[in-house]
């Protein structure tokens, strides 16, 4: 009987133990893709011990990028519970006032603002003495500490907040005219925006926005050509102002007479009733940010959890507070990392791959653990679309792309059928973006086959 348990013993710390072929595979990687390997930060660790099974400079802080949705996401999930809704509700006041209370509801469209007003119609709402807007849900900081000024025009970078609708975008429309007289260039719906206008008509489409800082505020700069009908995505410049015109179309929409003003006003603890209420789950949120990489969406979640954790009006600082909260509840020690938003935009964060991975052993043992894997991107999906497809069913990732930074993190079942947690973060401005990504693959691959 002794002989067969130290057998098992043995067997079981041999499991443990790597292989000395496996380190040199990585080491081949990393060698043969010419990266200096100062510029690479890798952590593996074993999901059920929590034990290191490979390391390299782990413990240096650098910019995560988009992979820092990884932490943020799951301490807001955590905060907020797997079955939250974003909820945008309309009230009456027996006085025969409309509040309007706003939840940053990322997923809230002019449809869904149309829809409560005409809910409001069919109950015989039809002149409200005024009509109060509670947007208190999220601070007025509506662009992260560290974004760079160029991405204003960015349509995966637009602002966030209390007054999210639309996904906070417009669309501008160049139509052609005449053979090189100039095109016709408006927004898709009213929003008072000017335009230098130099497109014109041609054989071609080659349409550029041009920043332009001595235009004043609200124009933009447009040259090039346009042979058809064009459609052009840009963050809205004035999310408050571009509500508010949404909001007096669904109530003339609805036929509901109101002239006045829209004020900011907390809705009251009495003598108010709901009319109707738009919700959407959080779980689609979920996949948002870890599949599809979106910035407004992870912004807005980070900071509605941190106001529900200080019980008050969220901000980047009560949701880093949660944050801290939630990593000290997992043993988990934050003082070499930085948060300063939500999404990883910011060059100003910082993550340690020891960190990252410690994160995710951590939450792999959290109740809500299969809501938070299933919500990451496969090899074929999201921003692994065209990605890692060697791994099929074996990887739930999240991906990281800035200026100079490659980075994914995430989940890997290896070909021993071996549950993984790794992060690989590439912070090198000597390599090209496909060079770090494919180097990415391979130290994936020395992992599924060799450990």
């Amino acid at each position: 009987m002794k002989k067969i348990l130290m057998f098992g013993l043995m067997m079981w710390v041999m499991g443990l133990a790597v292989p000395a072929f496996a380190v040199n595979s990585i080491d081949k990687a990393i060698s043969d893709s010419k990266i200096n390997k100062s510029a690479i930060s890798i952590s593996v660790k074993d999901i059920q011990t929590g034990k290191t099974v490979f390391e390299l400079n782990d413990e240096k802080p650098v910019n995560p990028a988009s992979t820092q949705k990884l932490v943020t996401s799951a301490a807001a999930l955590n905060t907020l519970g797997k079955d939250y809704k974003f909820e945008t509700a309309l009230y009456k006041s027996t006085n025969n006032e409309l509040f309007l209370k706003l939840g940053a509801d990322p997923y809230l469209s002019t449809g869904d603002l149309k829809t409560l007003f005409n809910e409001a119609k069919t109950k015989n709402v039809l002149t409200p003495k005024m009509v109060y807007i509670d947007d208190y849900v999220l601070d007025s900081v509506n662009w992260g500490e560290g974004w760079q000024w160029d991405d204003a025009l960015n349509p995966l970078m637009p602002k966030f907040g209390s007054y999210n609708l639309d996904r906070n975008l417009i669309n501008i429309i160049v139509a052609p005219t005449g053979m090189g007289a100039p095109a016709n260039v408006y927004t898709e719906v009213f929003y008072p925006m000017g335009f230098m206008n130099l497109v014109t008509t041609g054989k071609s489409n080659n349409i550029n926005i041009v920043h332009n800082t001595n235009l004043p505020a609200g124009m933009l700069q447009l040259d090039g050509t346009v042979q058809k009908l064009s459609k052009i995505t840009i963050p809205v410049p004035n999310m408050k102002l571009y509500f508010r015109l949404r909001l007096e179309e669904a109530i003339t929409n609805a036929k509901i007479e109101y002239y006045g003003q829209f004020a900011e006003k907390k809705l009251p603890d009495k003598n108010v009733y709901l009319i109707k209420s738009v919700t959407h789950p959080l779980k689609i949120a979920m996949a948002d940010i870890l599949q599809n990489s979106n910035n407004m969406v992870a912004e807005s979640v980070f900071k509605i959890a941190g106001g529900k954790f200080v019980k008050n009006t969220g901000s980047i600082e009560s949701a880093v507070k949660m944050f801290n909260d939630f990593c000290s509840k997992q043993g988990l020690k934050a003082e070499d990392i930085k948060i300063v938003d939500g999404s990883g935009v910011s060059k100003n964060n910082l993550m340690t791959a020891d960190f990252m991975t410690s994160f995710l052993v951590a939450e792999a043992k959290l109740e809500n653990f299969d809501v938070y894997k299933s919500a990451m991107a496969s090899p074929g999906s999201g921003t692994l679309e065209n990605r890692m497809l060697y791994f099929k069913d074996n990887l739930k990732a999240k991906t990281g792309t800035l200026t100079d930074i490659s980075a994914i993190a995430g989940y890997i079942t290896t070909r021993n059928g071996r549950d993984l947690a790794f992060d690989i973060m590439i912070n090198d401005p000597k390599s090209k973006p496909a060079d770090k990504k494919m180097l990415e693959e391979y130290i994936l691959r020395a992992i599924f086959t060799n450990y």
